[in-house]
């Protein structure tokens, strides 16, 4: 669950914090005020591209903290920092982080459906992607487009294997200057990781050692340390268990504490004698970046993939040194690789149109939750097996959605057929099928409720309700009667001071938050009759207090 999120200098931001509540939370306000920047700012924190453009105007830096709270590790607190010249750092409980812990973090705590996002449904090739999401065949996916690489692999070294003479001993060469570069190298996957924390620690060793020798003489060498005033304070306790046993127990601890301190004081002082503050170690580390950066933008973007591209190239220049014994064995790699395609493919395939069922099942029923009682929907394949040209990494398939929300009328493909409101209650409920976990989950909508509004507008304010029983929702939303179903309301609201832009996120109460629905059902002009509107949809009497909740819910 997120719990505190902070902001400074992103985009119009200058200052903000947010403390979200469990349940149904929304953000209101004007269009342009900087809801989805709040949004933006989260999408940041779990491994998110960063850019220049991002940091407010006139300041070097920004950042976006949060605190997660993980019933497996409890509190995580994580930061990033974005300069104005778009690097990035990021922070994990206080510890330098990659982009890939980040995400591993988004993946098990946090779902974020940002705007437009629903438009993406209106591409039929993204249909398979959804069906292997829903029926969970990640495992399986992942094992056909490691397979497909493999055939394709091998389908361009029998090609190449096929050159003519002059061809090859051009390509030769390519590949001997290639490889040369590479193996000069000897680059290690997340090399460029590891080193960019050194460096950060090497800009900073004079600082780390002062803090460093400054804790150790607090442990150990001041004439007030840590570890000489311990002892005389469970001296003090020693005689405070003859009086009182219940001080005893503290007693069985101290040698415990002890140890701990002085394993503390010992790592401290062997922590900053091992650092190498030298220019010279700085600039080696900042040389050998800068050679693996140059080598990801000719052979990456990873080193990882800067690995396996010299992998290749010393296989195909062995290939090409043995021409027509290579091509041979190509063709019998070529054919055993094809099997195995082919039969994690043809797997796949069985597996997605049993899935396909089901899930059309599935997304009936949560779409006649959503007001689409009546709908119809369902998942076309290819009848026959695609011919070998329209392989590829995600298999032998293709399938499109195709939907009849109206009685009587042919089901159509979902691109040709839908509304904007009625393609945004499909997205709902895909979402809703697809996620997991449970109150530790954070589910952050930017603008579900595009297309939507009256009556279908309610249907989904109450699906959103539903879900903040069972995870903790964040949704960003200009309809009244999805901010009415909300447990906790904030306003978010521009404005102009100093002559410059500011944005701000206040936490409503039950009179201001009948003020802002007010305002969302009517605009600037609050009447009584709006106020009354708005009471009434927030389940309040005419005084302003909660009705009975029965009362509520029969609204």
């Amino acid at each position: 669950m997120l719990r505190l999120l902070r902001i400074r200098n992103l985009a119009v931001i200058e200052a903000v914090e947010v403390e979200l509540e469990p349940g149904f939370n929304v953000l209101t306000g004007e269009t342009g005020a900087g809801k989805s920047i709040v949004v933006e700012a989260v999408g940041l924190l779990l491994g998110a591209r960063a850019s220049a453009d991002l940091v407010r105007t006139g300041e070097s830096l920004a950042t976006i903290e949060a605190i997660f709270e993980d019933p497996a590790e409890g509190e995580i607190i994580v930061r990033r920092e974005v300069t104005s010249q778009g690097r990035s750092r990021s922070f994990i409980n206080g510890s330098l982080a990659t982009a890939g812990a980040l995400r591993q973090i988004a993946d098990r705590l946090v779902e974020l459906h940002g705007q437009h996002e629903h438009q993406a449904l209106l591409d039929p090739l993204s249909h398979l992607t959804v069906i292997d999401e829903s029926a969970r065949l990640g495992p399986l996916t992942e094992r056909v487009a490691t397979s497909w690489a493999s055939l394709r692999a091998l389908r361009e070294q029998r090609d190449r294997a096929r050159m003519d003479g002059r061809e090859k001993a051009a390509r030769l060469e390519l590949i001997a200057f290639q490889l040369g570069e590479i193996e000069k190298a000897l680059p290690k996957p997340n090399e460029d990781e590891e080193l960019a924390a050194t460096r950060q620690v090497l800009a900073n060793a004079e600082r780390i050692q002062r803090l460093c020798e400054e804790a150790y003489a607090g442990l150990y060498e001041s004439d007030d340390a840590a570890l000489s005033r311990l002892g005389q304070v469970w001296k003090r306790v020693g005689e405070l268990a003859t009086i009182e046993p219940q001080f005893a127990a503290h007693l069985d601890v101290r040698d415990a504490v002890k140890s701990q301190l002085e394993d503390l004081a010992l790592f401290l002082r062997r922590y900053a004698d091992g650092i190498d503050a030298s220019p010279g170690r700085l600039q080696q580390v900042e040389d050998r970046l800068a050679l693996l950066e140059r080598l990801k933008r000719k052979y990456g973007p990873t080193l990882q993939e800067v690995v396996d591209t010299g992998a290749a190239l010393s296989l195909e220049r062995d290939l090409l040194t043995k021409a027509d014994q290579a091509v041979e064995e190509i063709e019998v790699a070529l054919a055993d690789a094809t099997r195995t395609y082919l039969e994690a493919a043809r797997e796949l395939s069985r597996k997605r149109r049993t899935a396909a069922t089901g899930f059309s099942s599935q997304i009936e029923a949560q779409l006649g939750e959503l007001a689409m009682a009546r709908t119809r929907f369902e998942v076309r394949f290819n009848a026959e097996e695609a011919p070998e040209s329209a392989w590829g990494e995600r298999g032998i398939d293709q399938a499109e959605f195709f939907v009849s929300p109206n009685p009587g009328e042919d089901l159509r493909p979902l691109a040709r057929i839908v509304s904007g409101g009625e393609l945004s209650r499909v997205m709902l409920a895909l979402k809703t099928m697809a996620v997991e976990g449970g109150s530790e989950k954070t589910l952050i909508f930017d603008e579900v409720d595009a297309g939507i509004g009256g009556r279908v507008a309610e249907v989904v304010g109450a699906k959103l309700q539903q879900l903040g029983e069972r995870f903790q929702v964040i949704c960003i939303t200009h309809l009244p009667q999805i901010a009415s179903r909300a447990g906790t309301h904030y306003h978010i609201e521009k404005s102009v001071r100093a002559s410059r832009t500011v944005t701000a996120v206040q936490h409503l109460d039950t009179p201001s938050r009948i003020e802002e629905i007010g305002r969302m059902i009517s605009g600037r002009s609050l009447t009584e009759p709006v106020r009354a509107s708005a009471r009434e949809m927030l389940g309040l009497g005419a005084k302003g207090k909660q009705k009975a909740k029965g009362e509520s819910e029969s609204r």
